[in-house]
This record gives structure tokens, C-alpha cells and sequence, in this order.
């Protein structure tokens, strides 16, 4: 393994709060020869960029997303390894991705058979995150242009996910719609909440702080919160006998999926 001297550079990045964000600092840098590898650090905000030459430019990018971006400190430093280990990482990503596009299926048809919007948003949120995940991994390797366009076409479907299914929302609302069966509702939900944790155990365990894998977390992250969510609905459902608990988490759930939609248009400019 070839060793240079490099620098390391740790930014403040405060309103990198979620995966989009992050995955638009990963788009501005992407592409810098200069740029070795980024380590993100959600919780705290930071980015750890080891780079050739100076920082100035690197910062020049990271202003330009208005994310109120600090230099923290700057030091040399020889050369990491390149890369972690991608095809542990595909594999990993290979195992999410199949897991989600399987409860996507599953969900779909049981909120159809129960008549229940939260599981319907549910599994089209479960398609989104598989949509994403397919995507990335095949942007890996190609050029900026066309992995934006990838993620051009990420949001697009996204967004058209989230408004059919707001849609669906008002027509249920305003007709005269049944009872949703809260059984179904819990029961799934609990499965796929079982799916999702395991997913999420798999990726700590992955110690990875490449920016694919952080997002892959939050992402899973956000469908167990949803999962509780739906199960919650369905208790409500059974306390309040009304059908309303169940539409108000579909509503949260499809907004939850435009806003997604929408700084992933954001990240694809």
C-alpha cells in the first residue's frame, strides 16, 4: 500500500440532520481527485475528509450548500487504506435492500386484504427505501452526471409514490370507507418491525462510517419508528373504533416519503 502525505480536515456541518443532507455533501464532493475518503458523523454533525493539497476549495463546496459549515481542525497525515471493504459493504447493502423489497410485498398485500392505509404507506415507504438502496448501488462505480440522474430518478418516483398515496388518503377520508382489521394491521407491522431491527443490527455491526451506509441506517432508522407507528394506529383503532387513527398514519407516513422525494431532487441538481 502506497503512503503520501495527506491532510485530515474535520468540519462542523450543523444542519446535516438527516440522510438526504448528507447525501448531498457526498454529491458536492464528489468528483475532488483531491478527496480521499469521508467519514460521517451524523450525531455530531461532523465530516472527516482526508484530501491531498489544501482544504480552502473543499470548504468552498461545503459553503455552498448554506448547511453553515465550520472548519474544525486540519492536520497531516499518511495514507489510510482506500476504501473499506466494498464487497462486504454491496453484500450488506444486497441483504437490506432484499429484506425491505420483501416486506414491501408483504405489507402491500396485507393492507390491501385489511383495508388499512397505514400498512399500504408503509410498504410503499419499505418500496422507496428499495428503490434508493437499488440505486445506489448501481451508481457505484459510474460517473457525477449519470449518479445524479440516478438520483433524479429516485425522487421522481418517490414523490409520485407519495402523492398517489396522499390521494388515497382524501378518497378514503371523504368516502365511505370500513373498518380497517386492526389484527392484520399489528400483526404485520410487528413482523416487519422485527425485519427492520434486524436490518438495523446488521448495519451497526458493519462499523462503517461510509456515506451508503449511513444513510441505509437512517433510512432503516425511520421504517422501525414507522413499523411503532402502525402498530400504534392499530391500538387506537381498537380503542377508538373509528378508522381515523389508521389515516392519519398513512398521512404522516406519505409526507414522510415527499419529504424525501424532495431533497433527493435537490441532491440530484
Amino acid at each position: 500500500m502506497e503512503s503520501t502525505a495527506q491532510q485530515r480536515t474535520i468540519f462542523s456541518i450543523k444542519h446535516m440532520d438527516c440522510a438526504a443532507e448528507e447525501r448531498m455533501v457526498r454529491m458536492k464532493l464528489d468528483g475532488m481527485e483531491k478527496v480521499r475518503s469521508l467519514s460521517f458523523d451524523l450525531e455530531q454533525r461532523r465530516l472527516t475528509v482526508v484530501h491531498t493539497a489544501g482544504h480552502e476549495d473543499i470548504l468552498e463546496r461545503l459553503d455552498s450548500l448554506n448547511f453553515d459549515t465550520t472548519l474544525l481542525s486540519t492536520e497531516r497525515t499518511e495514507t489510510v487504506q482506500a476504501g473499506s471493504d466494498d464487497a462486504a459493504e454491496r453484500r450488506l447493502l444486497w441483504q437490506v435492500l432484499t429484506i425491505n423489497a420483501a416486506f414491501f410485498v408483504i405489507e402491500a398485500a396485507a393492507g390491501a386484504i385489511a383495508g388499512s392505509m397505514g400498512l399500504m404507506a408503509d410498504s410503499l415507504d419499505m418500496l422507496a427505501d428499495s428503490i434508493v438502496y437499488g440505486l445506489s448501488l448501481y451508481a457505484v462505480g459510474h460517473t457525477v452526471a449519470r449518479k445524479k440522474r440516478i438520483a433524479g430518478i429516485s425522487g421522481y418516483f418517490q414523490m409520485s409514490l407519495a402523492l398517489l398515496g396522499l390521494v388515497e388518503v382524501l378518497r378514503r377520508f371523504f368516502g365511505a370507507e370500513g373498518m380497517p382489521d386492526h389484527r392484520m394491521m399489528i400483526a404485520v407491522s410487528f413482523f416487519a418491525l422485527i425485519g427492520n431491527a434486524a436490518c438495523l443490527i446488521l448495519l451497526q455491526r458493519s462499523r462503517s462510517t461510509g456515506a451508503h451506509m449511513q444513510a441505509s441506517m437512517i433510512f432503516t432508522s425511520n421504517d422501525v419508528l414507522v413499523n411503532i407507528g402502525v402498530i400504534i394506529a392499530g391500538l387506537l383503532v381498537i380503542a377508538t373504533g373509528s378508522s381515523m387513527p389508521d389515516l392519519i398514519v398513512g398521512l404522516i407516513i406519505f409526507a414522510i416519503v415527499a419529504r424525501g422525494a424532495g431533497r433527493i431532487l435537490q441532491l440530484s441538481k
